[in-house]
C-alpha cells in the first residue's frame, strides 16, 4: 500500500489543477476560517448525511469520495469509500484529490480532519443540531457547491411541510406518552437534545425519555414503569432483531402500548441522519403518533 508521503507529492500537484484561483476564505459551522475553492469540483463527503445533502442539491456529479454507510439514494452505493464516518481513511481520503472536504462535527475524529488541512486540503465542517440548523446546513452547502437556488428551494419546500405538520398537530387535546427505542440491547433511547425528541414533540407526542442524556439506557422494568402509549423501535441492526425486540414488547400486556398493539418499526435513516429526509420521518411519526390527523391531511 502507498504511504501517505507517496501520496502527498501526487496529490497536491492534482489539487492546485483543480483549485481556482479565485478561491475564497468562509467560516465553517464550527468558527473555523476555511479556503476553499470558488467552484468546488472534487468533493468527498464525510458522513451520510452530507452525501444526501449533495444528491439533494443536484450536485452528485462533483462527489467523488462518500462514508462506508451512504447508501441512500442508491446511486451513492457506487461511489468511492473513505472509511466510515467515523473511523475515516486517510490515505483512500488524499488518493482521491478532493479539492473539498465536507465534515461532520457528530463522528468525524478530530485527528483526521487536522491532518487533511495539514496537507491543505480544505474542509468544511457542519454542525446541525436541530431541524432548522439542518436547513441552515443544506443553504451552506449549496452555497459551496454553486446551487443556491437549488438550495433555496429545497430548504422552502422542507419548512412548508414542517409548518403543515405543525398547524396539524396544534389542534390535538392528547399527546401520548413515546419510548422511542434506538437500541436494542441493552435498551437505548433519546433525551431532549436529539433530532427524535423534537421529531417526537412537533409530531404531537411526549417523549418519555427526555432528559439532559442525549442517549440513556433503561431496564426493561424502568421502561414498564414509564408507562409508554407508543413504543417506536429503530435501529441500524438491519436482521429479525427488529421483530424480536417488537415481540419481547407484546409480551408485556401491562404496558399501554402492548395492549392497544401501538409498538412499531421505523427506519432509523429517516430520523438519525441530519438531512432532508428528517420531513419524512416527521410526516411518519404524525402517522403513528395522530393517525386521525395524518388521515385528515390534504
Amino acid at each position: 500500500m502507498r504511504s501517505v508521503v507517496q501520496l502527498i507529492i501526487g496529490t497536491l500537484a492534482v489539487l492546485t489543477a483543480f483549485q481556482s484561483s479565485a478561491a475564497g476564505t468562509v467560516i465553517d459551522q464550527m468558527g473555523r476560517s476555511v479556503v476553499v475553492p470558488e467552484d468546488p469540483r472534487r468533493v468527498v463527503a464525510l458522513a451520510p448525511s452530507i452525501t444526501e445533502i449533495v444528491y439533494a442539491l443536484g450536485r452528485e456529479d462533483r462527489l467523488v469520495g462518500v462514508t462506508r454507510f451512504s447508501d441512500f439514494p442508491p446511486a451513492a452505493k457506487h461511489l468511492p469509500r473513505v472509511g466510515s464516518y467515523v473511523h475515516l481513511d486517510l490515505e483512500r481520503i488524499v488518493a482521491l484529490a478532493p479539492d473539498l472536504c465536507i465534515a461532520a462535527k457528530d463522528g468525524n475524529p478530530k485527528a483526521v480532519i487536522q491532518r487533511l488541512e495539514a496537507l491543505q486540503i480544505p474542509v468544511y465542517a457542519v454542525n446541525p443540531v436541530d431541524l432548522a440548523a439542518i436547513g441552515e446546513t443544506i443553504l451552506e452547502v449549496g452555497g459551496l457547491l454553486n446551487a443556491r437556488l437549488a438550495a433555496q428551494s429545497l430548504v422552502a419546500e422542507m419548512n412548508t411541510r414542517i409548518t403543515a405538520v405543525k398547524d396539524r398537530v396544534a389542534a390535538t387535546t392528547h399527546r401520548p406518552r413515546v419510548f422511542f427505542q434506538i437500541g436494542i440491547s441493552p435498551i437505548v433511547s433519546v433525551g431532549s437534545g436529539t433530532f427524535i425528541h423534537e421529531l417526537i414533540t412537533m409530531a404531537g407526542g411526549t417523549n418519555v425519555a427526555a432528559g439532559a442524556l442525549p442517549y440513556p439506557r433503561f431496564s426493561r422494568e424502568e421502561t414498564i414503569a414509564l408507562a409508554p402509549e407508543i413504543v417506536i423501535i429503530t435501529s441500524m441492526d438491519r436482521n429479525e432483531s427488529f421483530l424480536k425486540a417488537q415481540a419481547e414488547w407484546q409480551q408485556w400486556p401491562e404496558i399501554p402500548a402492548a395492549r392497544d398493539r401501538r409498538i412499531h418499526l421505523v427506519d432509523s435513516d429517516l430520523f438519525d441522519r441530519a438531512s432532508p429526509r428528517l420531513v419524512d420521518g416527521l410526516e411518519l411519526l404524525v402517522g403513528l403518533l395522530q393517525p386521525e390527523l395524518a388521515q385528515a391531511a390534504p
